[in-house]
């Protein structure tokens, strides 16, 4: 069991509102593991999260573009090519995150640290945040 463990604790956690959770197959929570090609923690969360997302279309690992460190720009990348309705809710037509989108890394706003240059340790927590309109 310890390379469980050890997996677990390597997961992305990708945390979407519910939004979004259509454009994920009804799932709000996404894993993915850090260097793992082509393999991933699946995905768990709202209603449908069993389904062919748990195997099939969340699979893919942060960095598994070879040595690159996993960061936000990278797990974009991957929710670019997994998960197309997910990323164009967050990322412009010009590969920016959108102005009323925000991403937190282990509770801390992408824009106080590195942006998507941002390094995601291992366990980290990616929440996503729309701002609602109103008052």
């Amino acid at each position: 069991m310890p390379s469980d463990a050890q997996g677990a604790a390597s997961a992305v956690e990708l945390l979407l509102p519910a939004a979004l959770a259509e454009a994920a197959g009804g799932s709000r929570s996404l894993m993915f593991r850090p260097g793992s090609p082509g393999h991933s923690a699946g995905t768990a969360g709202g209603a449908g999260a069993a389904g062919a997302g748990a195997t099939g279309a969340g699979a893919g690992g942060v960095g598994a573009g070879g040595d690159r460190a996993p960061t936000i720009g990278v797990l974009l990348e991957l929710l670019r090519d997994r998960h197309p309705g997910v990323y164009r809710r967050i990322v412009d037509d010009a590969g920016d995150i959108r102005r009323h989108v925000n991403l937190y890394v282990d509770g801390d706003d992408i824009r106080d640290l590195a942006g998507p240059s941002t390094v995601l340790g291992p366990g980290a927590v990616v929440l996503v945040l729309q701002s609602i309109a109103g008052g």
